[in-house]
């Protein structure tokens, strides 16, 4: 069969590329009436010279009509969670509940400012503090901050407490211990804390190499960043041990909680040892988190590094009222105000809308489908570390490129074509040709089984047609691009032809 005969996805063509907001509409169009002056008009070149504009601003004239189109149209050519599944592995792309949207609308929450008086906020308090006290219980470590707003800056906060901590002790320290497999955040915050870096390879089973590990524990390392479940999305079976080296030399422990959602009711970072975890709730807890934000990075870490934490805090008085409290020894605030309010509200919602047996089978069902993909793809793509795992897998397109030259870019851009969002790849490094998955809790059956028949039938297509599938995409606003030129050289803003 050629290329021009293939049925489906191959032969769809994009739509012809539509006019910018700029292009369309009539200078007598508007979609706005301005209510009559109410203030006196000033003639602005005279009240204040030079800052007049010499040409009225360009501005579309469109009819109501034509600019709800015209939006309408940005949103079908952007993919998401509503979109069809988006098994983004690392980074929990999963539906979100709309009523925890509606949460986070209610005028009581969303009409708050940040300087009203503690007695007229008192419902927002006591929603942090609850909000506290349930990832607190559902990491192991009963001292939390709210105040991050990302992951990489829990993980900032986290690292400047354990330095506090050391400093306090007279023991500084300069090093900082992650895994080869570790996020690409976690290296970048161990060089803003001043730290060194120090790596650790995985062994042969994708697990922290605990020789190796021990070798490099000495009294000038001040923590060791683990992500448990790790990137290869396997459980660290020597978690114990390695916590238990980690003390040993008077180390801290830090747990990447990125893949929380893999664990939570199963097992909790505080009892396996850890000092620190930090929490996206814009993932595991219910808040969009594409195209930048907003985000939650909430920080969990045992009593004894309580006195650290950034403030102010909420906290529960005795008379059942609600206050801010800054902690003795404090780092000092690490965000303005007390962090991303309606992320926070979102994350309350869910947890009290599925309380500690819905929060554990969310885990269950995450690992469940991982696993059921795995095995779905299992001799159609190499995967490096083929046993149970967690919440993600990682697969290769190694012997596809081999035999085929077809690489996991080409992969990934194909099923574009098939209607389903790329997995991340490339990542981890340790895996060559990797394309990394997570299904997640909320894909149905249906869901996995229709993702697994396309990754099969792209598969089938790098064998008999490899130039099909390095070609693709075909069905998207535009073609395959020049990613390192979009990168380097990129064309933000729209400008008029001849200008």
């Amino acid at each position: 069969m050629t290329r021009e005969s293939q049925p489906g996805p191959s032969r769809a063509s994009s739509a012809a590329p539509r006019a910018t907001i700029f292009e369309v509409g009539a200078p007598e169009s508007a979609c706005v009436l301005a209510p009559a002056l109410d203030v006196p008009d000033v003639d602005v070149e005279s009240a204040l010279p030079g800052l007049a504009r010499s040409a009225p601003p360009r501005l579309p004239h469109v009819a109501e009509v034509e600019i709800m189109r015209h939006y309408g149209h940005l949103a079908d050519m952007n993919f998401g969670v509503d979109s069809g599944p988006y098994p983004l592995g690392s980074c929990t792309m999963k539906y979100n509940p709309r009523i925890n949207e509606d949460a986070a609308r209610l005028d009581g929450f969303a009409g708050l400012h940040p300087y009203q008086p503690l007695e007229t906020v008192q419902g927002a308090l006591e929603l942090m503090v609850g909000l506290q006290e349930a990832l607190g219980e559902v990491a192991g470590l009963p001292a939390v901050t709210l105040q991050p707003a990302a992951g990489a800056h829990g993980e900032l906060t986290a690292l400047m407490c354990f330095k506090a901590a050391h400093t306090a002790a007279g023991d500084p320290r300069t090093k900082v211990v992650i895994p080869d497999t570790a996020h690409g955040t976690n290296p970048a915050t161990v060089s803003m804390c001043g730290y060194e870096t120090v790596t650790v390879p995985s062994d042969e089973r994708g697990l922290v190499d605990m020789r190796a590990l021990r070798e490099v524990l000495d009294t000038d390392v001040a923590a060791l960043m683990l992500t448990n479940p790790n990137t290869l999305g396997l459980f660290e079976t020597d978690i114990l041990a390695i916590t238990e080296a980690v003390h040993a030399i008077g180390a801290y422990a830090y747990c990447d909680g990125a893949n929380l959602n893999a664990i939570m009711g199963v097992t909790r970072p505080g009892d396996q040892g850890f000092d620190a975890l930090h929490i996206n709730v814009h993932k595991t807890f219910s808040t969009p988190h594409g195209g930048g934000g907003p985000g939650g990075g909430p920080v969990c870490v045992t009593e004894d590094l309580a006195r650290y934490l950034p403030g102010p805090l909420p906290t529960r008085l005795d008379d059942g009222s609600f206050a801010l409290h800054t902690p003795d020894a404090s780092i000092g605030r690490v965000r303005s105000y007390l962090g991303n309010f309606g992320v926070l509200v979102r994350a309350y919602a869910y947890v009290r809308a599925l309380g500690a047996q819905g929060l554990l089978e969310v885990s269950e069902q995450a690992v469940l489908s991982a696993n059921y993909l795995r095995v779905l793809l299992r001799g159609v793509f190499d995967i490096p570390y083929d046993r149970t795992c967690m919440h993600e897998f990682v697969m290769s397109s190694a012997t596809l490129k081999r035999e085929h030259g077809v690489r996991t870019l080409d992969v990934a851009k194909r099923l574009l074509d098939y209607g389903f969002h790329p997995p991340t790849v490339y990542f981890p490094l340790i895996v060559d040709e990797a394309l990394m998955l997570e299904p997640t809790e909320t894909e149905s059956l249906e869901s996995l089984d229709s993702l697994g028949a396309a990754l099969r039938s792209i598969a089938e297509e790098a064998g008999s047609d490899p130039d099909l599938v390095r070609g693709a995409p075909y069905t998207t606003p535009v073609r395959r691009l020049d990613e390192a030129r979009a990168a380097r050289e990129p064309v933000v803003r729209w400008s008029p032809q001849g200008e």
